[in-house]
């Protein structure tokens, strides 16, 4: 029996396996932790790694030891506050209990927090773990179709890379056995013959028994002059290239930039969008990213703009449906794109533009869409856009809407509109 010992190591000079157990293991209180780092996180680290704490009491491991064994009676005297029966109360904070917020005691001992480094892709995947875009669906289109190799049994050349050891084998032990077969027959008669000739009492230096052990000899000189091995027993793993369905996917990035919207909005909605950008080159590999940012005129922007311009005005929404629904036609229409919108807003509008929002919405972009996310971000109460989108998703169950009214609150909205759809 082999034993194999995998002694690869992380830049701690840890074995990556039990790194691996590990992640797996405390996978609940690792997504805990990376969900309140997303709170604390800027714009510019939202997508390195993160230094987690776990309790050590969700670490802590089970013990087998020996007990004392038997019945056993034991008297504690200069007891003056309890009887039998009594709970005992749990000490308070500061007093030995470990992290907290009590106060200085003179006594006591605890145990801090055990902390651990995720890497920048054990961040993202537990950041993006179950979330999916929504409706998404496989198309065959014409000039982009894709290919991933797949196992096609066996050939008897290839690279060295792919040899197949246990089939090669096989291979080697099927030869030796069929082409020693025959010579394996010989000698069985050979040594019968050569036992019946002993049996009658002919003498050892008889011409027949010399050449009977003769021709053995020379056979079984024949049988281990078979290699173990040939080039003709080696069989490699073939692959062949398959055609594969490819789901192209465009999303379609809108944001409020209007004067209504104060730095600290614009920010959320920055993170927001920087979530939903990570996630998308993360998970998908065929996805166009448009950005649009209105005020009173929309414009299509590139992603620096987009997150970094420092231009403002008023508000009219429909100005940025209204570009989105053109794009959408001019660059990908036809049915061979999945095509998918994210528009955040303070839902503060022009007075008369709300009900022009609803219309695009309802009547011309929608029956294009496969998913539209709207977020409000606001603290206050819901402004008119919100109730004009509120008879867009009454009419379309593929149109989501949410608030959010502070940082602590991006991750969840995100996580809702983007969670796995059950079938």
């Amino acid at each position: 029996m082999s034993n194999l010992i995998d002694r690869r190591v992380n830049g701690k000079n840890k074995s990556a396996v039990n790194r691996a157990r590990f992640l797996r293991r405390y996978k609940s209180q690792l997504k805990r932790a990376v969900a309140d780092s997303v709170n604390r996180r800027s714009i510019t680290d939202i997508d390195s790694g993160e230094k987690v704490g776990i309790p050590s009491r969700d670490i802590s491991e089970p013990v087998f030891h020996h007990g004392p064994g038997g019945t056993r009676e034991q008297v504690h005297p200069g007891n003056k506050e309890f009887v039998s029966g009594d709970r005992v109360p749990r000490p308070e904070g500061g007093e030995g209990s470990g992290p907290g917020q009590g106060k200085a005691g003179k006594g006591g001992k605890g145990e801090d927090d055990f902390v651990f480094d995720l890497s920048r892709n054990e961040y993202l995947d537990l950041l993006f773990e179950d979330l999916e875009l929504p409706r998404l669906v496989r198309n065959q289109l014409l000039g982009t179709t894709e290919f991933k190799s797949v196992r096609a049994g066996y050939s008897s050349d290839g690279n060295p890379s792919n040899i197949d050891v246990v089939r090669s084998l096989k291979g080697a032990v099927a030869r030796r056995t069929a082409l020693g077969a025959p010579h394996r027959g010989r000698i069985r008669e050979l040594e019968a013959e050569l036992e019946a000739l002993t049996a009658e009492g002919v003498a050892e230096s008889d011409p027949r028994i010399l050449a009977l052990r003769e021709e053995i000899d020379r056979l079984k000189t024949r049988i281990a002059a078979l290699p173990f091995i040939d080039t003709f027993d080696l069989r490699y793993q073939a692959f062949t290239k398959r055609p594969e369905p490819t789901s192209k996917a465009v999303m379609l990035c809108i944001m409020d930039v209007s004067g209504s919207m104060d730095q600290v909005r614009k920010n959320l909605a920055k993170r927001f969008f920087i979530l939903l950008y990570l996630f998308l080159q993360r998970n998908y590999k065929k996805v166009e990213l448009v950005f649009i940012r209105h005020h009173t005129i929309a414009q299509e922007v590139n992603e620096q703009e987009f997150f970094y311009s420092r231009e403002t005005g008023g508000t009219v929404v429909s100005s940025a449906l209204t570009l989105a629904d053109e794009l959408v036609r001019a660059r990908y229409g036809g049915g061979g794109w999945n095509v998918y919108a994210a528009q955040a807003s303070d839902g503060d509008n022009w007075d008369s533009d709300s009900a022009v929002c609803r219309a695009v919405l309802a009547e011309r972009l929608m029956p294009l869409m496969r998913y539209f996310a709207y977020v409000e971000i606001t603290p206050r109460q819901h402004q008119s856009l919100w109730y004009a989108y509120e008879e867009v998703r009454t009419a379309h169950p593929h149109f989501a809407m949410q608030q959010i009214d502070g940082p602590e609150g991006i991750y969840p909205v995100f996580r809702e509109l983007f969670k796995r759809q059950t079938a």
